[in-house]
């Protein structure tokens, strides 16, 4: 096994009164829908757990059963499905219409609960005295997309998240085909929110995210391509639902009009679908699984590939580097971007 320091580059300078201090590190790749690696960082044969990076993927089997046409789904909808969200109101109001519309309740959900991440939101719920519920989960929508393919498909809905369950079995199957690896060769483990998650090569993962910006890998069959476009335009045209109010995420989304979607995971995790003008699908992973500098090297990563223009990048300038303050308050420094990528 290859030693750490070989598989990751710099990415990121913790930088103090204009000194630096620390450095974070990472890989990254970048691939065309046929999977021809265009650019990288550090080494992309990497492999670690896409987290949340997968809920676009998790989502197929309902798309492909016919779920936004039986329970009329919208756009909306459909990118909540796909979120990791900010639990405001907004986001859990529609994640338990989800719910009502398979016949289901909060009762049901398998996420377990935690404070919204919406800072707002969580401020408010304090004050009203109230106990977060499994729908302030960031993952609560995923979960009821999972728990309506279940009702649709005719699966039991009981333990909907065991790997062993045919939901998850197919969702595997799907990831299997469009990252181009063999199902036994994907690792499964429990995420945060209890579902399985995905243990793959960063270069793979990029693969699907380039399959969900232009589906063109021969392997993948016309109702899988247009599910997967369904589900991108979806997330385009939705970006407050993919995360929220001030983050990133809907920001990217935002600023691009849906051409660029990117979806957070956990521990540094961070995947792109890079629409046009040339379709591209990026993976990337902080080294210490640190957030702190990820979106500004999200940022750097899309500006080198001519993936955002001058005034797009302008508009998201203010995540190009994370601000430090002291216990004070007083800004003593921040966390810079330190790209630069290999062709």
């Amino acid at each position: 096994m290859s030693r750490p320091h070989s598989l990751f580059a710099r990415v990121a300078t913790v930088v103090r009164n204009g000194l630096p201090e620390s450095w974070h590190c990472g890989a990254a790749v970048v691939v065309t829908p046929e999977g021809r690696q265009v650019a990288r960082l550090g080494d992309p044969r990497l492999a670690t757990y896409a987290r949340s990076a997968a809920k676009p993927f998790q989502a197929l089997p309902l798309n492909l059963a016919g779920g936004a046409e039986r329970f009329a789904l919208a756009s909306a909808d459909l990118a909540l499905i796909c979120a990791s969200h900010g639990g405001t109101p907004e986001h859990t109001a529609r994640v338990e219409t989800l719910l009502a519309r398979g016949g289901f309740t909060p009762a049901d959900l398998l996420c377990g609960a935690h404070a919204p991440m919406d800072p707002e939101s969580a401020v408010r719920l304090a004050a009203e005295g109230a106990q977060p519920t499994a729908l302030h989960n960031n993952c609560s929508g995923k979960h009821a997309g999972m728990l309506l393919a279940c009702r649709l498909l005719g699966f039991d809905p009981a333990d909907y998240i065991a790997p062993s369950h045919p939901l998850q079995q197919r969702i595997l199957g799907h990831v299997a085909r469009i990252s181009g690896l063999p199902a036994e060769e994907i690792g499964i483990g429990v995420d945060g929110c209890s579902a399985p998650t995905f243990h793959l090569p960063l270069a793979a993962v990029a693969r699907c995210y380039a399959a969900l910006a232009h589906s063109r890998a021969a392997e993948i069959d016309g109702e899988t391509k247009a599910a997967l476009e369904r589900i991108v335009q979806a997330m385009g045209e939705a970006p407050e639902m993919v995360a929220g109010p001030g983050r990133f995420t809907t920001r990217l989304i935002a600023a691009t009009g849906g051409r660029v979607v990117g979806k957070e995971g956990a521990e540094g995790f961070y995947g792109v679908a890079v629409r046009g003008p040339v379709a591209l699908g990026v993976a990337l992973k902080i080294a210490d699984g640190g957030e702190r500098g990820r979106d500004g090297v999200v940022l750097a990563i899309l500006g080198q590939l001519g993936a955002l223009s001058g005034a797009e990048l302008r508009e998201l300038a203010d995540h190009a580097e994370a601000p430090l303050y002291n216990h004070r308050g007083m800004r003593t420094g921040e966390v810079v971007a330190d790209v630069e990528l290999e062709v």
